[in-house]
């Protein structure tokens, strides 16, 4: 028996072998199972100890979620935060006390409020055009016929002195035969015997010489037709000054009258390039400051000038302004009407002095820019007295010492309309932060100017402020969103949006007034365009974004607008002007980021129309994402319900919420009126 169970132990030991494994597998599968359980369990006894005795998970976008655990925000998809409300008992009303792990999990961070200048870059586009103090009319002083002309189109390239046109003239002829009868009175005049009559034909022969100066003619011509036999009916016509021809306004054989143009000579050895500027650029831009630009055609070359003239008057429909700069242009790369991308680098004192330190303790022209000096004196151009720069605006030497402005992050601020609010980490108090409502100055780059509100050396949290000011709405205390609350702890003390907000009354009326049947369907073209730039932006399609701009610029120059009423008419052309504007911005974009940018402008505009026009056939809803453009916020319109986000696109595509519904016009066709 021993034998036989010893033989058939080795013939059945793969079978022992495999029992045995899965026993040793299983009981360290177990161990697993319960070392996670105690893992889990200490966890959560841990962050519950951390963070107080409630915690609250809210999502930062939209405080009035609470969920007990962590998770998703059901509307927006952010991933919720906590919030300790076991600590507040310890915070004052404007305070909120957060725990390290909840400050771990907000990521808030902090930075120093400082005194220092901070440069700020204001881009702007525009294009090349003529320098409108170097175009000359060539015209012709005396009535005549035109025998020839030696430059007979336009584009060619003049000097100083070239032969224009041969002119036919019987003035010409009775005024050169009067000069030379009174020459020759003259050589025949002795003047020691008639001193008197010898004065009086010298006279005359001034005035007609006189007379052939104002015609036109050189002093060297009046001179060889002195010096000739017989009178001449023809003379020649020289160019006054270098340049491109840009207009011929005469062919030969035509007659002219005095002051008839035979053509324009532009001079190119200087242009002027026109740019456009927001109102919110002209804090930073002063007559005479430096301008870096390029262009197309010569990529990677950086051409500079200098601003000449800012215009003293705001575009109403573009709400921009013209800034002229003067460009040398001696090599003749830059063309008239060809696009420019400039670039201003500007810094400001806290006074609003700008600094420009390549002019410091100089002096310049009041009317040509590119004159500058090291000393007083005059304009070398116009002998126009020069001035100091501190006339223009800019700041002197004691400004950039004395006069640095105060500066926060500009992430930092949270922005609602005319409000700004910073919260302010408590000196030496980890974990608690106050609200503050400050005064804000213009933005520079990646900073604010602080006016009021603020001290040098409190810190200001840069990261993580918003879901901060989450949580102090969830606790019903003083916000951003909502300034007067009260620490009561109430949902009813919380600021909610009405998605379904109508637009006033008075805009209803507007929007409904009676507008051609005609304009409304060309203008469902316009609603249809913008739609499918938004629906590409969202999804993150760039190339379809810039074939739609395309499209949308192609259908707005198609409408005609001539039946609508006079200040419907301008209204609409004004924000037609400024939809292509934006359109054709969106089609330049280098990258979705940049049309992004133009986006915004073009749904600024585009949400304008629908409140004064309406729609037809369109549902027309306004959305708000109050986190784009570093949380300035931007809103859009959708034909659809539900958040589709062009701003962010897939990264947050549900991020923000209707704000307006406006309602659509339906057409009554017994009346021909609208309604809505």
């Amino acid at each position: 028996m021993k034998r036989k169970l010893l033989t058939y132990l080795p013939e059945n030991r793969a079978v022992l072998m495999l029992w045995l494994g899965l026993i040793i597998i299983a009981f360290f599968l177990g161990s697993a199972i319960n070392s996670g359980k105690v893992i889990d369990e200490y966890r959560r006894e841990h962050t519950e100890s951390e963070l107080g005795e409630a915690t609250v998970w809210t999502c930062s976008m939209h405080p009035q979620i609470k969920q007990p655990k962590p998770g998703k925000c059901p509307i927006c998809g952010m991933d919720l935060i906590p919030v300790t409300l076991g600590s507040e008992s310890k915070s004052t009303a404007s305070q909120l006390t957060l725990s390290a792990h909840a400050r771990e999990l907000a990521a808030i961070k902090v930075a120093p409020v400082e005194r220092k200048f901070v440069e700020h870059e204001i881009r702007l586009s525009g294009k090349i055009s003529f320098d409108e103090t170097r175009v000359g009319h060539i015209a012709a002083r005396v009535p005549g016929r035109i025998e020839r002309l030696f430059v007979n189109y336009t584009g060619i390239a003049v000097r100083k002195g070239t032969r224009l046109a041969e002119l036919y003239s019987p003035d010409i002829l009775s005024t050169h035969r009067e000069l030379l009868e009174s020459a020759r009175t003259l050589r025949a005049i002795n003047i020691t015997e008639s001193p008197e009559m010898y004065r009086q034909a010298q006279q005359q022969v001034a005035a007609v010489e006189e007379r052939l100066r104002l015609w036109g003619l050189t002093a060297k011509q009046i001179a060889e037709m002195a010096k000739s036999d017989k009178p001449s009916d023809r003379i020649m016509i020289y160019s006054p000054q270098s340049g491109i021809v840009i207009r011929m306004e005469a062919q030969a054989g035509m007659y002219v009258n005095g002051g008839s143009n035979i053509c324009t000579i532009a001079d190119l050895s200087q242009v002027w390039v026109n740019l456009e500027a927001y109102e919110s650029d002209l804090n930073w831009l002063r007559y005479g400051q430096s301008v870096q630009f390029r262009i197309e055609a010569y990529p990677g070359e950086i051409f500079q000038g200098r601003i000449a003239f800012i215009d003293p008057v705001v575009d109403p429909a573009l709400r921009t302004v013209t800034i002229r700069v003067n460009a040398d242009n001696r090599d003749g790369k830059l063309k008239p009407d060809m696009f420019v991308h400039a670039l201003v680098k500007s810094n400001i004192t806290g006074s609003g002095k700008v600094v420009a330190p390549d002019l410091a303790g100089k002096w310049i022209s009041p009317v040509h820019p590119d004159v500058i000096k090291n000393h007083p004196g005059k304009c070398d151009i116009c002998g126009a007295p020069l001035v100091k720069p501190e006339q223009l605006g800019y700041a002197s030497l004691n400004d950039v010492e004395d006069d640095a402005p105060l500066v926060i992050p500009a992430t930092a601020p949270l922005l609602t309309g005319k409000r700004a609010i910073v919260y302010v980490q408590m000196p030496g108090q980890d974990g608690v932060y106050e609200g503050r409502e400050i005064e804000l100055g213009a933005r520079a780059g990646e900073y604010y100017l602080v006016k009021t509100g603020l001290s040098q050396g409190e810190l200001v949290v840069i990261n993580g402020n918003f879901k901060i000011d989450s949580a102090v709405q969830l606790l019903a205390k003083p916000s951003m969103m909502n300034p007067d609350a009260t620490e009561s702890g109430s949902d009813n003390h919380l600021h909610r949006v009405d998605a379904k907000k109508m637009i006033p009354e008075h805009e209803e009326r507007l929007r409904t007034a009676e507008i051609p049947e005609a304009f409304r369907q060309q203008l469902e073209s316009v609603y249809k365009a913008y739609f499918a730039i938004q629906a590409s932006l969202s999804h993150d399609q760039f190339e379809s974004a810039i074939k739609n701009a395309a499209a949308m610029v192609k259908t707005l120059n198609s409408i005609e607008s001539n039946a609508l009423p006079g200040d419907t008419r301008s209204h609409w052309l004004g924000l037609a002007k400024a939809l292509n504007k934006a359109g054709r911005d969106i089609q330049k974009a280098p990258d979705i980021a940049k049309a992004r940018e133009a986006f915004d402008k073009l749904s600024q505009n585009m949400v304008a129309a629908a409140k004064r026009f309406g729609s037809v056939e369109q549902s027309l809803l306004v959305y708000h994402c109050p986190m784009a453009f570093d949380y300035r916020g931007a809103d859009w319109l959708q034909n659809k319900p539900g958040t589709e986000n062009p701003y962010f696109g897939s990264a947050m595509f549900n991020c923000g919420e209707q704000t307006a519904e406006l309602s659509t016009i339906r057409n009554t066709q017994k009346t021909g009126r609208t309604t809505p």
